[in-house]
């Protein structure tokens, strides 16, 4: 029997069993219920594209990457064609722009990513054991894809640490940027994790959770079937007015909720500000294996600090509750660092058709990632926490 690989292309998730999937994109921790990453699952990228979410008409056109050996399929990726840079987090516009100045297109481009989740992750999904073959395979079949059909580039974002190295070694150009983690110390409750600041960042968290649970209402946590369909249409209101501020047309359908309460209920957290029985404000988290993804937040009334309150602090809460490793809060937001959310390094993957300008994006990315370390430090070195143990510890 030859031990020769297949590399393929889908133009649907539906296309794929959910449990062959699953086998190379789903890690299990041991007395977890969760998969380490929600948004890698079968079920997490169908509800995207039963939604209306992602499809030619949307700019992210599905190329699901498949390799099998010996029948058995042993490595997957979510690629898309896109013609813009919307919904990625890891911005390429400069690039874009560069490059369609020259003369050239740069768009369709190949993206391996979770479409609107700036969440680090398994981008090259091995099932067990055929980890080095399997990377290597879903590079060489995207960059066939890629060269075969004359794209500018094709681009791995929010990927691992272990897959940028390995990425390097195949070719990439490596690329880093920055996110704000909030990380478990093995906190025994909130009031532990709060020892561990000082006296001053500690005063000013409790005003502000103070002054966001007297909004006069009560903050609810619901998951599972705790979930109701009016749940959902309070936080599509609220997802429609963040969208429509951040972004102009919200990314995700209407019907994508109706997807995720059916299939991921469990892997959900919903905080939601009741005040009379109606919800005014809300922030709905993915929960991992052992992490707790901030993924969208919005509200009909502004009550001071309670932001603050439902998409940090009572996350934070929750991890500890729960024993999870740590907290990511999504993309930019230096406002998180008071908050206990220090800088951590994010990671991408970049290939370049054009050789010249591949080197023009090297030396921007040689730059970038000395500012980029640059800030971290700098950035960490104000963080919230007791720089020595002799730091006045009075409230």
């Amino acid at each position: 029997m030859s031990d020769q690989i297949e590399i393929f292309v889908s133009g649907s998730i539906a296309e794929f069993d959910p449990s062959d999937w699953d086998a190379c994109a789903v890690q299990q921790l041991r007395g977890s219920l969760h998969p380490r990453d929600p948004f890698t699952t079968h079920r997490f990228l169908v509800a995207l594209e039963e939604s209306g979410s992602v499809g030619p008409s949307t700019g992210w056109a599905p190329r699901y990457l498949g390799a099998r050996q010996n029948g058995q399929l042993i490595a997957v990726a979510p690629l898309f064609a896109k013609g813009h840079s919307q919904g990625e987090y890891v911005f390429d516009y400069a690039w874009a722009q560069a490059f369609e100045g020259a003369g050239g297109a740069y768009y369709p481009k190949l993206q391996v990513a979770v479409p609107f989740t700036p969440a680090t992750g398994r981008r090259l999904l091995c099932r067990e054991g055929f980890d080095a073959v399997g990377q290597a395979a879903l590079v060489q079949g995207a960059v066939h894809v890629a060269s075969e059909q004359n794209l500018s580039s094709m681009h791995i974002t929010f990927c691992t640490e272990e897959e940028a190295r390995a990425g390097r070694e195949m070719g990439l150009l490596h690329r880093i940027g920055q996110q704000f983690h909030w990380e478990n110390k093995n906190y025994a409750d909130f009031d532990a994790f709060l020892s561990d600041l000082s006296a001053r960042k500690r005063k000013a968290i409790r005003k502000e959770r103070k002054q966001a649970q007297g909004f006069g209402g009560e903050i609810v946590s619901l998951t599972g079937d705790a979930l109701r369909p009016e749940h959902w249409d309070a936080f599509w209101q609220f997802y429609q007015n963040t969208g429509a501020r951040k972004w102009g047309t919200p990314y995700l359908s209407r019907a994508f909720f109706d997807c995720v309460q059916e299939t991921m209920r469990d892997d959900v957290l919903l905080v939601l500000a009741m005040r009379d029985g109606v919800a005014v404000a809300g922030a709905l988290n993915f929960i991992g294996g052992d992490t707790l993804f901030g993924r969208y937040w919005g509200c009909t009334e502004h009550h001071a600090c309670l932001h603050f309150e439902l998409c940090y602090y009572q996350a934070i809460d929750y991890a500890i509750i729960h024993r999870l490793t740590r907290v990511e809060a999504g993309a930019q937001g230096e406002h998180k660092l008071a908050r206990g959310y220090l800088p951590k390094t994010t990671h991408s993957l970049h290939w370049i058709a054009d050789a010249g300008f591949a080197r023009a994006v090297q030396d921007f990315l040689d730059a970038e990632r000395e500012a980029v370390d640059q800030d971290t430090e700098v950035l960490t070195s104000y963080g919230p926490f007791k720089r020595t143990n002799i730091e006045d510890d009075h409230d």
